[in-house]
């Protein structure tokens, strides 16, 4: 699969945006599941240097996006149903925990609110890229809110499968994009009460949602 997309960059940045533009493609299907992801490949259709891919490729397998193989290449993974249970009881443990603190101090941290409002915008205009993004990042936000580094890291473990498994099988389509804009405000208004009971509980029927309308999808698919 070629591309036409040298980046021209400074060390750091390239690597960002070379690591930015391989997320997307990968999770918005562009590189399927089970296709390889060499060295060789990233650093051809972009002209970069290898160890700018090798780094990339590195931090992508760090987030779940890709998998190596027993020959050490980097594939895009499939995730089976087990897989996806075992992810979203990973999610619920570490998302209700997050909303219940944040309730507790009757705070909403002001990245999940401009992520919302991002929600609410692709909802209305039923861009379903947009909306991607802005669940994650609306989700990466309530728990980065609570300030803890261990729990953001345990989180950052799981949400790079959690991205591919949306843009791969993009359950989103199959929900009222308002339903999902809905349930986020439901999070945050809890939040917002101080009703860290309430708060789990709506996190926790989101999520049940989401993984529904992604098993379902799965096995359609």
């Amino acid at each position: 699969m070629g591309t036409d997309a040298s980046l021209e960059l400074g060390p750091s940045s390239l690597t960002e945006a070379l690591y930015e533009s391989v997320r997307r493609r990968i999770v918005n299907g562009d590189i399927p599941q089970g296709e390889k992801l060499t060295e060789v490949r990233l650093a051809t259709e972009y002209n970069v240097a290898r160890p700018t891919a090798k780094a990339v490729l590195e931090r992508l397998t760090a987030l779940g996006l890709l998998r190596r193989t027993a020959h050490k290449t980097a594939i895009v993974p499939t995730l089976d149903e087990d897989e996806i249970r075992d992810l979203f009881f990973s999610r619920v443990t570490i998302e209700r925990a997050a909303v219940s603190s944040l309730a507790g101090a009757g705070q909403v941290p002001p990245a999940a609110a401009k992520a919302q409002v991002a929600i609410e915008y692709a909802a209305r205009d039923r861009l379903f890229e947009n909306q991607v993004e802005a669940d994650i990042a609306f989700h990466s936000a309530l728990v980065a809110g609570v300030g803890s580094r261990r729990l953001s890291r345990m989180h950052e473990l799981i949400i790079g499968e959690v991205h591919l498994t949306m843009g791969q099988y993009q359950a989103h389509r199959t929900a009222d994009p308002t339903n999902v804009a809905e349930e986020h405000a439901a999070i945050l208004q809890a939040i917002e009460d101080g009703d860290p009971a309430a708060a789990a509980e709506r996190m926790a029927f989101h999520l049940e949602q989401a993984q529904g309308r992604l098993l379902k999808a799965l096995r359609k698919d």
